[in-house]
């Protein structure tokens, strides 16, 4: 049996809002379901956490203006939040969803409804859960496409399709992650890769039709939106024999950019456009992991789809050339010729004064494995990661928000630097294993902000333990990405190559292995706003912080009350 090359919508019912004009947005409500689900992969069962028995989960589609409503029913054995990756969240602060940054997990048998708005944004973005590394399989697509009497700043396609770029695991992902937090060690890599659910058919999966299949006419243009929903590995794409124009990232508009190879990151999400004007055949769509990080590639399997033509006779499709694992060259071209594209109706130009300049360092470390204990981690310590020596922990009796909003007090403290508290030769590989440098004190430290305040951010990569890649994400904002570039920051040659005329925006980005970029935002959102690395192994390690930004003094800039139904701890 063929795969459909669209994902089941779910129980999507449109109803009128409160006017009968499309202008004022439609709401869109449905049911996620959360419970376990038994599948099979790579010749095992695997009893999974899934929505609405699917994976990956249902598609929400929607149209730019339209208000979500989203009821989850938790009848899995974990704690459960979702997140809406890139979703604004203006006046739905409490709908964000990490856990205990603004809500407490929805228990097991508990239900709570998501309520949020989609003004502002057109293009591609995701939700997925954001408790423990549920997310490897609690996840799917957030379409949303222009308001009716609007257009794309490109010619309509004849096809729309997602391909969601993942991993999966002959085990629970949450057995991994707490097998490794026990002893401090680092987890064990995903077993597969996959494409819409499916490993493909160069993996051995004893089971038949376990690639995905997009049947396509000649001739026509399709657009890709690609996700990557993996847990801890960013990812070359390429179709055999075609190429692509990117025409969106993270739901932000971009000059169209053409090229033969997408690089992408966990958490970020490419629109692309393809014309199939090859010969009647059959066509990998392939996928395999970049890895920026200097260490043995456990897995270097391919995951791949079929793009099919109509009217074929050949039986073995056509596989691209990927590049090499480790093609940062490659990765960092991709990555920085992405520009905005200025006349969409969303965007809004840079702004030219920084009210708050920081600079921070994040990357691996150590923190202490505790009196009389051995550790899996280096030097018998625990394995842990920070931004400017600080390892981020989360509260466990009430979120981050509740506790902002309630003013209550010892749950974090507001003292996150705006500098490291030690300058040294931050990439330079020597100093890797230092253990003078290594070991990082555990805190909940925010960074406090006043209201629609300008904020530029040197992010710097540290060679601690290893330098790599790591894709960061902003909740509750875009940002602009000014500049990125390799070894120390140096302000004196870098402002110069910034880019304020026309900057990639952004929620998630991977800032360079070994390297530096510069990012900028206006805090106009009030609330408690997580600010981590996007690899799920380095979150629960520490390498995140968070932004609380102040109330502005008008109801519109005040955060509001929490919904009725938000979850107690």
């Amino acid at each position: 049996m063929v795969r459909s090359s669209f994902f089941a919508v779910g129980l999507v019912l449109a109803f009128f809002a409160l006017s009968c004009s499309p202008a004022f947005g439609y709401i869109v409500e449905t049911t996620f379901h959360v419970a376990n689900l038994t599948v099979n992969r790579l010749c095992k069962n695997q009893v999974i956490t899934a929505v609405n028995g699917t994976l990956p989960g249902p598609a929400l589609t929607v149209r730019e203006g339209d208000t979500v409503i989203v009821h989850v029913i938790n009848d899995s054995p974990y704690n459960v939040t979702i997140h809406w990756h890139g979703v604004f969240q203006r006046s739905t602060q409490w709908a964000d969803g990490p856990e205990f940054v603004t809500q407490c997990p929805i228990r097991p048998g508990g239900n709570y409804t998501y309520r949020f708005n989609l003004r502002g944004q057109v293009g591609t973005l995701w939700w997925h859960a954001h408790s423990q590394w549920l997310r490897a399989t609690v996840h799917g697509a957030l379409i949303i496409r222009p308001r009716l009497w609007q257009k794309y700043p490109f010619a309509k396609p004849d096809l729309e399709d997602t391909i969601m770029l993942g991993e999966w695991w002959n085990a629970d992902p949450n057995d991994v992650e707490n097998a490794a937090l026990a002893d401090g060690s680092a987890p064990a890599n995903a077993d597969a890769y996959t494409i819409n659910g499916w490993p493909g058919d160069l993996f051995n999966s004893c089971i038949s039709n376990n690639t995905y299949r997009l049947n396509v006419k000649p001739g026509k243009t399709t657009l890709l939106r690609i996700i990557n929903v993996a847990l801890n590995n960013q990812f070359f794409f390429k179709i055999a024999n075609h190429s692509f124009t990117v025409v969106a990232i993270d739901a932000a508009y971009t000059n169209p950019y053409k090229t033969d190879v997408i690089v992408i990151g966990p958490g970020q999400t490419t629109d692309v456009l393809i014309t199939t004007n090859q010969s009647p055949g059959l066509y990998y769509m392939a996928a395999h992991p970049y890895v920026s990080a200097v260490l043995p590639i456990l897995n270097t399997n391919i995951t791949t789809a079929i793009l099919a033509y109509p009217n074929t006779t050949q039986t073995r499709p056509i596989l691209p050339n990927l590049p090499a694992f480790n093609d940062t060259p490659t990765a960092h071209r991709f990555l920085t010729n992405l520009t905005a594209l200025t006349t969409s109706p969303f965007w809004s130009p840079v702004p030219r004064t920084v009210d708050e300049n920081m600079f921070i360092t994040f990357g691996l470390g150590l923190s202490d494995c505790g009196a009389n204990l051995s550790c899996g981690g280096l030097f018998f310590e625990r394995m842990a990661a920070s931004m400017n020596n600080r390892s981020f922990v989360l509260p466990t009796g009430v979120s981050l928000l509740e506790a902002f909003y309630r003013n209550i007090s010892g749950v974090y403290t507001t003292d996150f630097p705006d500098q490291p508290p030690l300058i040294f030769d931050y990439t330079n590989i020597s100093n890797s294993f230092d253990q003078n440098l290594l070991m990082t004190p555990k805190s909940t430290s925010l960074k406090r902000l006043r209201f629609n305040s300008t904020v530029q951010i040197v992010l710097q990569n540290t060679a601690l333990i290893g330098i790599e890649n790591h894709p960061m994400h902003l909740h509750g904002f875009n940002f602009y990405v000014l500049a990125q570039g390799f070894g120390n920051y140096d302000a004196a040659t870098a402002t110069s190559s910034f880019n304020l005329v026309n900057p990639q925006e952004r929620n998630t980005l991977g800032v360079p292995v070994g390297g530096w970029a510069v990012i900028r935002f206006r805090a106009n959102n009030p609330g408690v706003w997580f600010f981590h690395c996007h690899l799920e192994v380095h979150l629960p390690w520490g390498l995140g912080m968070a932004f609380l930004v102040e109330n502005g003094g008008t109801p519109e800039s005040t955060l509001p009350p929490p919904p009725a139904d938000f979850p107690q701890c």
